[in-house]
């Protein structure tokens, strides 16, 4: 508990300014993912076809899950609030599609994801470490009396 601590008041202490606006874009990048997966929800239906009812329920489950996680995450690490919880909370959710699913799909074909979820990875491990910053909602807990 203690080395986590250490993290903590090292990612508050060190947290230059300029590194917000990535935070707030890696917020907008999860809401747009979460969005998308939403609108894509055929390719879970193709899944569930040929599966059993407990495991078309669980599948079901699990979208729902990520699209509410990946909302409802993006937005708290977009305004600031919690950055740290809902990028643990996001993790494994990335972790899953970076190594079962975008690397089963060709890492080197043209428009592959794997570049691009491996980055939101990369961020959200950055922002489990770094945290809020000063442009953030909760930037009076750890930034008292700091101009802009």
């Amino acid at each position: 508990m203690n080395m986590l601590k250490k993290i903590q008041h090292w990612g508050d202490h060190h947290h230059p300014k300029w590194l917000d606006y990535f935070r707030i874009l890696l917020g907008l990048i999860l809401i747009w993912k979460g969005i998308d997966f939403y609108i894509n929800m055929q390719a879970f239906s193709n899944l569930m076809r040929g599966a059993f009812l407990g495991t078309a329920v669980s599948i079901s489950l699990l979208a729902h899950l990520i699209i509410m996680l990946h909302l409802i995450g993006g937005l708290a690490i977009t305004l600031g609030t919690h950055t740290r919880v809902f990028c643990l909370v996001n993790l494994p959710i990335l972790i899953g599609a970076v190594f079962f699913v975008n690397i089963s799909g060709g890492i080197f074909k043209p428009y592959s994801e794997f570049w691009f979820s491996a980055s939101v990875l990369i961020g959200l491990v950055c922002f489990a470490i770094e945290g809020n910053g000063i442009l953030s909602v909760d930037r009076e807990k750890v930034y008292p009396k700091q101009a802009l």
